[in-house]
């Protein structure tokens, strides 16, 4: 594929948390198979099938869904980017096993930071993300550059927690906020949960971004925790779901610090569910469109 220089834009959508070199590692062989599979197992399924077809990964991490693309779209040609040169390096690792002996197959990972992308305009037949994150205006640039990179009538998908998704921590840090009367707290824990998409809303903001036969699927599934200790070591939550909830909930004040919210949820959860498992609700919400025609 030729690659040409996007347009110039303002503004630059952060990318996810970049991945280390171990952290890479852990994500494919921990966070993938317990997480991440949640919201790549229904893409899939929702991925138009053919051949030959042109697919862009945003945020491609460690490759993800990488194997399980070929079943839908043999022949294809997938491109990924993300801004983990570790992440990518592994998922060159993983393509070059995968295509070995399938001369028609191509993986093309490389290492990008930001939006927009350096790929020519309607260059894709295909292009997806998974978890990406979860603020409007974020959402808002991910989906332009999506319209921007598919070719009419192709086809874009997001995967990603929906609003209710950690209801259980946001629960507990409304108690601490009770407890301490932290005003600013609730109304941070508040604000942090409307950045999540409804159903309706995600459908809405596709379509507002040029797509159309928009549908989308939603189930509810649960992740388990021995307890508190071990939800904050869990990958997922270290790699994944704490970064997103630090910077959306803007702790960072001398106030909030002295009180250490997740201190209080980590001891809440040991406290709450000290002869039992904790369960964590996750929304897992996927949303296909297609470009309209010119």
């Amino acid at each position: 594929m030729t690659r040409s220089s996007a347009p110039q834009a303002a503004e630059r959508t952060p990318s996810a948390r970049h991945l280390g070199h171990e952290e890479a590692a852990i994500f494919e062989t921990f966070v993938v198979p317990r997480y991440l599979s949640l919201f790549g197992e229904g893409l899939v399924k929702m991925l138009a099938p053919g051949r030959d077809a042109r697919v862009c990964h945003i945020q491609c991490r460690t490759g993800y869904p990488d194997r399980t693309l070929l079943a839908q779209l043999p022949n294809a040609h997938v491109y990924g980017c993300d801004a983990s040169p570790h992440a990518v390096e592994l998922a060159r690792a993983k393509a070059a096993a995968l295509v070995k002996g399938e001369s028609n197959v191509v993986f093309d990972y490389q290492v990008a930071d930001g939006l927009p992308l350096s790929f020519p305009a309607g260059a894709f037949s295909h292009a997806f993300t998974l978890h990406p994150v979860a603020a409007p205006q974020q959402r808002k640039l991910l989906l332009d550059e999506l319209a921007r990179i598919v070719a009419p009538r192709g086809q874009a998908l997001i995967a990603m927690p929906l609003r209710g998704s950690f209801a259980e921590i946001a629960d507990l840090l409304r108690e601490c906020a009770l407890k301490h009367e932290l005003v600013e707290l609730t109304n941070a824990v508040e604000a942090a949960l409307q950045l999540r998409p409804t159903e309706e809303l995600l459908e809405q903001e596709l379509e507002a971004a040029g797509f159309e036969y928009v549908e989308i699927d939603a189930r509810t599934r649960t992740l388990k925790f021995a307890g508190g200790r071990s939800f904050f070591e869990d990958p997922v939550t270290r790699l994944l779901v704490m970064p997103e909830f630090r910077v959306n909930l803007a702790l960072d004040t001398p106030a909030l610090r002295a009180i250490d919210p997740f201190g209080y949820v980590r001891d809440a959860i040991d406290k709450y569910w000290s002869d039992g498992t904790f369960e964590m609700t996750v929304r897992v919400g996927v949303v296909s469109g297609r470009r309209k025609s010119v």
